[in-house]
């Protein structure tokens, strides 16, 4: 184990050379762009065995690493926001030819208008194409949550995709003390490639990519994926335990923080989660039994178990970083609301927008949600479902 002080971006790069994978497609945005550029410095050192593909925008990268990933080899990439947007068709081939490629995401807000700045607009516009989604805290869980990645969706009773999320600029350029294991533990953990389960260049097998599914066989094979996804969310929690002996650090679906006795709690994904255990913090020496949930994986949504873990409180803020437009809240409020329907005792919920574009989320900012959550203590009842909030009225 290696004590460091790095970015998130530079954490990401070291697990990949770590990795060592076959093949990168690389095409640069901000604020991803640091990833591949210090990759790139290994494959020029000779530090990797990796064939960089430099290519002229992200839908090719993703091609790239559909057709390399299909050929049979280890595929990884990085993208943000409009990048992944550009993406979008590939990630459904991607995640519907079952090729179990690792998309390094560091979240930043969809254009227009042009913002360069941390929201998730981007990975949960993709939440539904079929991939595995993980979420960061920390520079330390994006590298940790990028070897567990390659795991995870490299594991035989899933063959999928899988994203790692981080937040553009709060942690993929801060510096932060962190871990690394060694390098021959990371390539003991993931091992050897075994390849997709049926590579095109396996000669003596012949397959076909990209076949014709009408309406004689698109549902079912719409089916199988749905099947693979709701087999994946034991399998993160095996992957990260083994990772916990490993190194000391173990994972599950979520943490969560002072939530044995909580009554009031909030619901963050990623650093927000980081300023919100402060402010739990502040309730907790004032009395008031606050707790916070971070969910690590969001697709597949672990509803049951996150029920169960928000079921002792009596109020819930849930923040998005996000909209989802014209519908009733963000999109992690309406997956834990959903999750929450079918509780006998449901703790009134409430959802915040935060954020967007890169809008600092303050202290003060968090203070006013657990007020208004204790006085919905008394209420019962909200007097607005969602709102935005850290916005100029």
């Amino acid at each position: 184990m290696k004590k460091v002080a790095m970015t998130g971006n530079v954490a990401v790069a070291n697990a990949m050379r770590q990795i060592n994978p076959d093949v990168c497609a690389a095409y640069p945005i901000t604020p991803s762009t640091e990833i591949m550029q210090q990759f790139s410095t290994f494959v020029a050192n000779g530090q990797v065995d990796t064939e960089l593909v430099t290519v002229e925008s992200e839908h090719s990268a993703m091609s790239a690493c559909i057709g390399a990933a299909a050929a049979g080899g280890r595929v990884m990439n990085a993208t943000s926001a409009n990048g992944l947007a550009l993406m979008w068709e590939m990630l459904y081939i991607a995640a519907g030819n079952r090729l179990p490629i690792v998309l390094s995401c560091v979240n930043r807000a969809l254009s227009a208008p042009i913002n360069i700045h941390c929201d998730h607009s981007d990975s949960m516009g993709a939440r539904d194409s079929g991939w595995i989604q993980l979420y960061a805290e920390n520079a330390q869980e994006a590298y940790d949550n990028t070897i567990q990645a390659v795991r995870i969706g490299e594991h035989p009773d899933l063959h999928l995709p899988v994203m790692s999320c981080m937040d553009g600029f709060i942690i993929s350029h801060s510096i932060e003390n962190l871990e690394l294991l060694d390098d021959r533990q990371v390539g003991d953990f993931v091992g050897p490639y075994k390849g997709t389960a049926y590579p095109l260049l396996d000669l003596a097998n012949p397959v076909t990519y990209g076949a014709l599914h009408l309406q004689d066989y698109y549902i079912e094979s719409r089916k199988q994926l749905h099947e693979a996804h709701k087999r994946a969310k034991n399998i993160v929690i095996e992957v990260g335990r083994e990772y916990g002996k490993l190194s000391g650090r173990s994972y599950g679906l979520f943490e969560t923080y002072k939530m044995d006795d909580a009554e009031i709690g909030i619901v963050a994904l990623n650093s927000a989660a980081g300023t919100a255990k402060v402010v739990v913090d502040e309730f907790r020496a004032k009395g008031v039994k606050a707790g916070l949930l971070k969910p690590r994986l969001f697709r597949p949504f672990p509803y049951l178990e996150i029920a169960d873990a928000l079921k002792g409180l009596k109020a819930l803020c849930v923040l998005d970083r996000a909209d989802s437009f014209g519908a009733a809240g963000g999109p992690l409020f309406i997956e834990v609301r959903s999750a929450l329907y079918d509780l006998p005792k449901r703790p009134v919920a409430i959802n915040k927008i935060f954020g967007l574009g890169g809008r600092d989320l303050g202290l003060d900012d968090l203070r006013k949600v657990f007020e208004e959550l204790v006085t919905l203590l008394d209420k019962g009842q909200a007097k607005s479902l969602y709102e935005y909030i850290t916005v100029r009225e």
